[in-house]
């Protein structure tokens, strides 16, 4: 395969790589504002390289005029390079993937595990910031027993230390 082929391959990739990003739905999980810009500069850096991949070097490239170089070389040196430049590309092996594959594989699983967390987690935080907006709103008029309706550890505690004689100090 030529150099240009690769590079075609890698055009091919990148286009592939392009369509398979979520990028609104990693948009939505940013919290800060600047963290919005940052990735909003990331996405431009990305579709800007994956553009030039597409257009510039999926093209083939011209033939080169051996001729013309010989009259201005010399023979023996673009014979050499013509060779070089005609012979097969040596193949790739890959020995480093097969080492890292099953760690890659084990934290997928592991931030999969942490992200429900996660999730369950926030589910819980934003429960629990609509109850104190709730109680926010009605505090002021809030009564003893509506309080302890709602928190009934509390009212058992304060049950507990009136039963037992305790005033806290």
């Amino acid at each position: 395969m030529s150099g240009n082929g690769v590079v075609k391959k890698v055009a091919d990739a990148a286009a592939k790589a392009g369509k398979a990003i979520d990028w609104d739905g990693l948009g939505k999980m940013l919290v800060s504002e600047e963290a919005r810009k940052e990735f909003a500069t990331l996405r431009c850096t990305f579709e800007d390289v994956n553009h030039q991949l597409q257009t510039k070097f999926s093209q083939e490239p011209k033939p080169i005029d051996w001729e013309y170089y010989r009259k201005g070389i010399g023979s023996k040196v673009v014979d050499m390079y013509k060779e070089a430049y005609e012979s097969k590309d040596p193949k790739y092996v890959d020995t480093v993937t097969p080492q890292y594959k099953p760690k890659f594989d084990a934290l997928l699983v592991e931030m999969k595990e942490a992200e429900k967390v996660s999730l369950k987690e926030s589910e819980r935080i934003e429960k629990e910031i609509a109850e104190m907006k709730e109680m926010k709103k009605k505090i002021s008029t809030m009564t003893a027993d509506e309080y302890f309706a709602k928190h009934p550890e509390l009212k058992q505690k304060f049950d507990d230390e009136i039963r037992n004689d305790y005033w806290g100090y």
